[in-house]
């Protein structure tokens, strides 16, 4: 089963003040460069893999999805979830991606955002969301790049004139990895951008662009605290189609 660190109630007391968390979809600086890799949404029946408080759900459903299905392994989520405005063409359902069975050929879009990481036996999520997908879906996520996701600790070094760097430890040691994010012991694992973009191949997708997120000069002059995020990339953003 995937590690359930978001019904952690101090886990979630710090992801809950999040920007992302507080503010959604407009508060997460890859939001608009994920969205370019996007479908129109217009009569799409769309499933969210790790749905969190349903931000990406409820966007989908106002571009003019048909049916949007939000899967999330945590109790604490889907209550925020919830707890917004609903229809009847959004459903939130309790899901472990780990184990994750669905219909065959019943999406037009599978959409993730920041969470296939935390998936263990990513091939096998890989090869249901392929069988789920129909004719001329896509499927679009994001995940941390492997770079960030492997930094030696402390993670940041500066040197004698100030100059800083993100020094990368055993990049080509995949598997689990646990960290300190919001409180210790998150449990992760480390792919290759190689592993990770032929797992998708193997599994029957062609990948249609690729994208390696840093900050625009636009973003770090409203935001300068993101400028430090020039140094590597954080999150490998990732548009692909079932073959």
């Amino acid at each position: 089963m995937i590690q359930n660190i978001y019904d952690d109630p101090v886990f979630f007391m710090g992801y809950s003040q999040l920007p992302r968390s507080l503010d959604g979809l407009a508060a997460a600086p890859e939001w608009p460069m994920l969205r370019a890799l996007l479908p129109s949404m217009a009569g799409l029946r769309v499933v969210d893999l790790g749905c969190g408080f349903g931000w990406f759900c409820r966007w989908a459903r106002q571009a003019g999805a048909a049916h949007v299905l939000g899967l999330d392994v945590s109790e604490n989520m889907l209550a925020r979830a919830r707890a917004e405005p609903q229809d009847e063409a959004l459903i939130y359902r309790r899901a472990d991606l780990e184990q994750l069975d669905l219909p065959p050929a019943a999406f037009d879009l599978a959409y993730s955002s920041l969470a296939l990481h935390y998936i263990d036996d990513l091939e096998r999520l890989l090869a249901t969301v392929r069988r789920a997908l129909a004719p001329g879906a896509s499927f679009v996520f994001s995940i941390e790049h492997p770079i960030f996701m492997a930094p030696r600790q402390p993670a940041w070094i500066t040197d004698a004139q100030g100059r800083r760097s993100w020094p990368v430890d055993s990049y080509q040691a995949e598997g689990p990895r646990r960290t300190s994010w919001l409180t210790d012991g998150v449990l992760k694992y480390h792919r290759t951008l190689g592993t990770t973009l032929n797992l998708l191949i193997r599994q029957g997708f062609i990948i249609r662009h690729v994208e390696e997120f840093g900050p625009s000069e636009a973003q770090i002059a409203q935001q300068p605290e993101l400028g430090q995020e020039r140094e590597r990339p954080m999150f490998l953003l990732v548009a692909a189609e079932p073959t």
